[in-house]
């Protein structure tokens, strides 16, 4: 059955089809696949959101990602947690763009009310159409008019007494500058990190970074120290992060901080216990990897005096053959909290900074921060590294106290993480809190 509601342009025509009965009928008469009303109208403008980077306000459970949304398999899905009103989903597109027809499936966990937004910025959204009287199946949205780079499904009331189940968010238009950079890919970071509590604890944080950082759903996490408080013991490491952020401990690549040497059994010993070769690939505590045209280097700032580290990095930027470098450890060169510079970190910033490396991620002051590019004696200067603090993963937060030069944004005693999104010539991030807002949007730098 087709129900179909329509008005003159620039009003949205939405065309409902109750899939399951579609689907049964178009299978019995020839096992032809579903097909959406409408389609030819809007057949000029491409498919955009296929296997981009999409969020949701929360998941049922890990296997049911809001990544499964636009992955465009059709037995996949997004599903949110049951019983709670409102819910969403959210696709980055990766670059402003023409929005003219949205086309969701839903499972039968649908939305009896929702509506379709656009955002520039992830954080102010405009209304493009709205549902008050949906039934399921799939409503392909047509004659739609919007641009943003962010595309958000908003549900306000569910159609049964479970969730929000989407098969597929499909996004289609055209983009205003050209389509997003090729080789771009999600990442999330955050430093000092797990508490020892646990979710049952309300002021618990690192359960809430957590479970934002698995909605990002990035193409792997970094952490930058102190991972486990307060003398990183495997005991404490199984208690409390493996709960939370050790879900996602295959897709991690994690660093030491100063924490992880207080272990009464050793320096290390429950952070290598725990990681084991994830945080050893190369048999250190230290090494590097590459994800597109970024190579990305993981050091431990409790061993910068040792000549070993400071070698191996050297000889890892010789033979480094890509354009793009990241590096990340705890100690930050600059901070304005109450860490305060950490010299102990200049010696690398000048190898790196002569690489020609592009950002730094730090931890130690609990707080986020970002700098504008300098180079190792904090002088501002185009092609310097830029640096951010990024230890508000779920440690108590510390304050300002003394803001250094250059540097641009600060924010104290707000959780959350580090969204990066990196392109194959260059990089911007976000710092989002565990309240799903974006709290600052940094500048969109070009790789040196």
């Amino acid at each position: 059955m087709h129900l179909n509601a329509s008005a003159p342009p620039p009003t949205p025509t939405r065309a409902r089809t109750v899939g399951v009965v579609i689907a049964a009928v178009l299978l019995l008469v020839g096992g032809l696949l579903l097909t959406y009303p409408d389609r030819a109208g809007a057949a000029a403008d491409p498919l955009i959101s296929n296997g981009r980077p999409a969020t949701a306000s929360s998941v049922e459970s890990s296997a049911l990602g809001p990544q499964n949304a636009v992955d465009g398999a059709p037995a996949t899905r997004w599903a949110s947690a049951e019983g709670k009103d409102p819910q969403w989903i959210s696709v980055d597109l990766g670059a402003t763009a023409d929005v003219t027809r949205v086309a969701l499936r839903w499972e039968a966990a649908y939305a009896k009310a929702y509506r379709i937004e656009v955002s520039a910025d992830g954080a102010t959204w405009t209304r493009l159409a709205s549902e008050t009287a949906g039934n399921g199946g799939t409503d392909d949205w047509t004659a739609l008019s919007g641009q943003g780079r962010y595309l958000r499904v908003y549900g306000t009331a569910r159609g049964t007494s479970y969730g929000y189940s989407l098969y597929e968010v499909e996004v289609y238009g055209t983009f205003d500058g050209g389509p997003p950079p090729t080789g771009a890919f999600t990442v999330v970071a955050a430093g000092d990190i797990a508490a020892q509590c646990t979710a049952s604890d309300s002021g618990c944080a690192h359960p809430k970074t957590a479970a934002l950082a698995q909605r990002i759903n990035p193409k792997f996490y970094l952490t930058m120290g102190d991972n486990q408080y307060d003398d990183a013991r495997i005991a404490d490491y199984r208690a409390y992060y493996d709960k939370t952020w050790g879900v996602f401990k295959d897709r991690t690549h994690p660093v030491p901080g100063n924490h992880e040497t207080y272990d009464p059994a050793g320096s290390l010993v429950g952070y290598k216990s725990y990681f084991g070769a994830i945080a050893y690939p190369q048999g250190k505590s230290y090494y590097s990897f590459d994800e597109g045209s970024w190579h990305f280097i993981a050091l431990d700032s409790n061993s910068f005096d040792q000549s070993a580290q400071i070698d191996w990095l050297k000889a890892d930027l010789a033979h480094n053959s890509k354009a793009c470098i990241a590096a990340y450890w705890h100690h930050p060169l600059y901070s304005s909290g109450g860490h305060g510079n950490d010299p102990v970190s200049k010696p690398v910033w000048k190898i790196l900074y002569a690489a020609r490396t592009d950002l730094v991620l730090n931890g130690h002051d609990h707080h986020y921060e970002r700098f504008a590019p300098q180079d190792p004696d904090g002088r501002a200067t185009a092609d310097g590294i830029v640096e951010i603090v990024g230890g508000m993963g779920g440690a108590e937060p510390y304050p300002i106290e003394n803001v250094q030069p250059n540097s641009q944004k600060r924010i104290s005693g707000q959780y959350g993480v580090l969204k990066l999104d990196f392109t194959d010539s260059g990089y911007g991030w976000t710092y989002v809190g565990t309240d799903d807002q974006i709290k600052d949007t940094s500048p969109k730098y070009a790789c040196h």
